[in-house]
């Protein structure tokens, strides 16, 4: 039997990225002390701000970037792996402006072990009044990404992902037994459909789905809907958390659990061509 103890950082991230690290550090050192091998944070770990003008003033490469450099020099110090649910940071793209909201996976050396821009951007317009465009500011990603850790294979996927059941398919496929989902789910959706989703997902795959949160009201005036949550492959949530203050949330993940659950419904073996409705 293979094992993983894990935690899930729940953050209210600031809106600088110097205040972004100082929140975020003393949360992933007590995650270490308390046994996590990978630790995972939300998407947006490095600064949460709203404002275009604002934004772009801090917006730096990854290489570059104040929380990205010193989360990897952490991941070193503490000897474990450390998912950085997302950075904002500048895309690489020459001639488009927007930046990437990119997963960055730091192995236990501090060394980048993968990276996964987010490839569905959140255009939407929800009964509350709430408009969103992530798409004016962020540039989507180009492909799907599985990495390799020492206990298996982690899918990676950002927020918004969460709706798209076709990418978390095509991960479990390639092998993934672990999903990430950091997030900065807005209130109206997260109180409606965030478990939902997230138990929808880890039942499609027969994996464990890891979805790490931002929590409560932001600087910017943000508010996020936290309740990072742990589920298990055949469904049933193993750890939350029920509120939206910044945290720690700790679970164990046992990967025979991934073999039972596809082995009791073999569907990742099961699909078949069809014809489309006209």
């Amino acid at each position: 039997m293979t094992t993983l103890p894990i935690a899930l950082i729940q953050t209210r991230t600031p809106a600088s990225p110097a205040a972004a690290f100082a929140h975020v550090e003393p949360l992933i050192r007590e995650a270490a002390a308390g046994g996590a091998k990978l630790i995972l944070t939300p998407e947006a770990t490095n600064f949460l701000i709203q404002d275009r003008a604002k934004r772009d003033a801090v917006l730096t490469t990854a290489d570059a970037d104040e929380v990205v450099q010193k989360l990897r020099g952490l991941a070193r110090e503490l000897g474990v792996w450390l998912l950085i649910g997302s950075a904002i940071v500048k895309s690489g793209h020459d001639g488009d402006d927007r930046a990437a909201n990119r997963s960055i996976l730091i192995d236990d050396a501090g060394e980048v072990a993968a990276t996964y821009d987010k490839l569905h951007v959140y255009d939407v317009d929800l009964p509350t009044g709430e408009r969103w465009r992530e798409s004016a500011s962020i540039r989507p990603g180009d492909g799907a990404v599985i990495a390799d850790t020492p206990w298996g294979k982690l899918g990676l996927t950002i927020c918004y992902d969460i709706r798209f059941p076709q990418l978390h398919r095509a991960l479990a496929k390639a092998g993934a037994v672990m999903i990430s989902v950091p997030a900065a789910f807005t209130v109206p959706t997260g109180e409606a459909h965030w478990e939902t989703l997230l138990r929808a997902r880890a039942i499609e795959t027969g994996a464990y789905v890891l979805a790490p949160a931002q929590a409560g009201t932001h600087e910017d005036g943000r508010r996020t809907w936290g309740r990072s949550t742990v589920v298990a492959p055949w469904g049933e949530v193993i750890a939350n958390l029920d509120n939206d203050e910044p945290g720690v949330l700790f679970a164990t993940l046992d990967f025979d659990a991934v073999a039972r659950a596809r082995n009791a419904v073999p569907q990742l073996t099961h699909d078949r061509e069809f014809v489309l409705p006209s």
